[in-house]
């Protein structure tokens, strides 16, 4: 009995480790396919028209992405200024200050976890609602809000991690020097956690990288060059989604050029963020 019980297991063992690797594969090979297909075609986009020259009318052939490209940076800016200090600030509460025997922190958890995994389309509706219908038009600052939104839990669930790694000793040995507790935890948990901490926002920052479904609702697009926030703003992910769906083959060329940029741009952040975790645990 023993021993058929043993083959049996032995065979359960070996069937979920091909599972598992047959699955990994799987992710892999689609993975590295993405990859290779938005390389292969993204490349054949790129030129310097590409990225200092403004979108052509439709069925003209040239012209570049400049707009777009400058566009996605003051939206991903804006986006990091109001998402990060406000990740870190409740990551920082529910870590340090929050007591585990007050109903609030657990609420807090619960709704940041529960807005981790809502669809970014949602939040874009949400956020038209309350500013872009008030206000009238869209604008910039109405998809940095709705990116904000969308980066906040990330941070914060990152930051209470790292700040909870930290050991408690550190901070009871600043405590009994005679520090406050705000100091101690700026001066001494925070430098502790700094990379944890860099990490987690640049992480953020790749997670909203890519979104489309929010700024479809709030920046929709431009264009033209544009210098404020304050009016519909040209961004790469929803001129993906213009140029891919449309007709024309110059269009869809530089889809795949938008497409390429963004990738790159998501990599070098991932890339980065192993490196900051590779160097604290050096």
């Amino acid at each position: 009995m023993r021993l058929r019980s043993l083959k049996i297991r032995k065979v359960f063992d070996l069937a979920i480790k091909i599972i598992a690797g047959v699955s990994a594969g799987i992710g892999i090979v689609a993975l590295f396919w993405i990859l290779i297909s938005v390389f292969r075609h993204g490349f054949k986009a790129i030129n310097w028209s590409f990225f200092t020259s403004l979108p052509t009318p439709p069925g003209m052939i040239g012209g570049g992405l400049a707009n777009a490209i400058v566009g996605t940076l003051m939206i991903t800016v804006v986006a990091t200024l109001i998402g990060v200090p406000v990740g870190l600030m409740a990551g920082t509460y529910l870590s340090e200050f929050g007591s585990d025997s007050s109903k609030l922190v657990p609420a807090i958890r619960f709704f940041s976890n529960v807005l981790m995994g809502i669809p970014s389309i949602i939040v874009g509706v949400f956020v038209y609602t309350i500013l872009v219908r008030p206000t009238g038009h869209f604008s910039g600052y109405a998809g940095a809000v709705s990116l904000a939104i969308i980066m906040f839990p990330v941070v914060a669930r990152t930051t209470e991690d790292m700040l909870t790694m930290v050991p408690n000793s550190l901070k009871e040995a600043a405590l009994a020097l005679g520090a406050p507790r705000w100091k101690v935890t700026l001066q001494i948990v925070f430098r502790a956690a700094r990379s944890g901490l860099v990490t987690g926002s640049l992480l953020a920052v790749a997670r909203v990288s890519g979104e489309t479904a929010p700024l479809l609702f709030t920046a929709l697009n431009n264009p033209y060059w544009v210098f404020s926030l304050n009016d519909p703003t040209p961004n790469l992910t929803v001129t993906i989604f213009n140029y891919a769906m449309s007709p024309y083959p110059d269009w869809q060329q530089q889809a795949w050029g938008a497409s390429l940029l963004i990738t790159i741009g998501v990599l070098l952040l991932f890339i980065l963020g192993r490196a900051i975790v590779r160097e604290r645990r050096y």
